[in-house]
Parts: structure tokens; C-alpha cells; sequence
């Protein structure tokens, strides 16, 4: 039995899924022979790094939403009144471990149809025309349905995606970064946004 022994200069960590970055690395083996064609095997690996990682600390986030603080918005006025509070337990976490938090509506003039928490993954790519930047929600959760009870926590709990998510990267060429947004849809199916960026970790 043969053995390979490999050592690797820096390189990037692995990421699959991006429509724009696609990250990999194989190893490929080839034993000529006597048969017409040789041998050949392929195979995928993956790449981590455990002692240079960057490990994640706690970065609590307090928010309140109403329509005053909403930024996406143009046209204000036609908004209903609402406010909606809450906490995500840290915006820095380990790709490992859950999303957590809680969000309290606290008054809301219209009804409310469902509360939303959606995960973004955003790609840069730079080139020589500049950069491109391409967003995609690769995951949504329904959190509340219908007209919730106004003042009562709505706890808040995602997973990530194992197959669509990696440690958030940035180089000189390219980012992979991710955000949460928090919708709230109204019963007339009119919908607000707020944003929050977060950074995973491998550890």
C-alpha cells in the first residue's frame, strides 16, 4: 500500500454551494498500466484550518424595529404603526451551533399575518471592471403565524445549512459573508425588513 503525504501552503477553506465562488480541492491519482487506458482515481478533500481559525466571541445584538428605523423603505407614510423588540444572543457564532435569540411585538396597528427569519448568504467577486455582488436567501424560517399575541417572546432558533453555509471568508478577491433578516408580513401581504449581519466561525 502506497502512502501520499501532502503539505499545503495557505490556501482557502472549502466552499461549494456559491453561484458565483466555487471552492474545491482533489487529488488525483494515476498508475499507468499494460490495459488501454490508465488507472485513475479521484478523490475530494476537505480543508480546515484548527489552529489558525478564528474562534467566535459573543456579540450580543439589541434591536428595535418600527418604522422609523427602517431604511429600505421610500414611502413611510403608508406603513402601519408597529414596534417590535428584540435580541439575537450574538451576531458572532460557530457555524456548529444555532441561531438564537427572541423578539417581543409590542403593538402593531394592522394585523399580522407571519413573522419571518431569513439567512442571506452575499458573494463579492472582484474583477477588473470592478465587483460583483450576488445575494441569496438559502434559507427561511417561519418563527410566528397569524396575529401574534402582542408582549409575549417569540423565541428564535435557526440551524445552518450545513450544504450552503461556510465560515465567512474574505480576501482580496472575494467575500462570502451572511445576514439574517427579520420580515414581518402583514395581513394584506405588505412586508417589512430589517437586516442584521452576522460572521460565522469554523470553532
Amino acid at each position: 500500500m502506497a502512502t501520499v503525504d501532502l503539505k499545503l501552503k495557505k490556501v482557502n477553506k472549502v466552499y461549494r454551494e456559491g453561484p458565483i465562488q466555487l471552492i474545491n480541492y482533489t487529488l488525483e491519482i494515476a498508475k499507468p498500466g499494460k490495459l488501454p487506458s490508465d488507472l485513475q482515481k479521484q478523490c475530494e478533500f476537505i480543508v480546515e484550518y484548527k489552529d489558525q481559525e478564528e474562534h467566535s466571541k459573543p456579540k450580543p445584538v439589541q434591536f428595535t424595529i418600527t418604522p422609523d428605523t427602517l431604511t429600505n423603505v421610500k414611502e413611510k407614510q403608508n406603513i402601519p404603526k408597529f414596534k417590535v423588540k428584540g435580541k439575537l444572543d450574538s451576531s458572532n457564532m460557530c457555524i456548529n451551533k444555532p441561531l438564537t435569540g427572541e423578539l417581543v411585538v409590542e403593538s402593531c396597528a394592522s394585523p399580522i399575518k407571519s413573522i419571518e427569519i431569513q439567512l442571506v448568504r452575499v458573494e463579492t467577486c472582484g474583477c477588473a471592471e470592478g465587483f460583483a455582488k450576488d445575494a441569496t436567501e438559502i434559507q427561511n424560517i417561519q418563527i410566528a403565524d397569524g396575529n401574534v399575541v402582542r408582549g409575549v417572546a417569540i423565541p428564535i432558533y435557526m440551524i445552518f445549512p450545513r450544504l450552503f453555509t461556510c465560515p465567512t471568508l474574505s480576501t482580496n478577491n472575494f467575500k462570502v459573508e451572511f445576514e439574517i433578516n427579520i420580515v414581518l408580513v402583514f395581513q394584506d401581504d405588505h412586508l417589512v425588513t430589517e437586516n442584521f449581519p452576522i460572521k460565522l466561525t469554523r470553532f
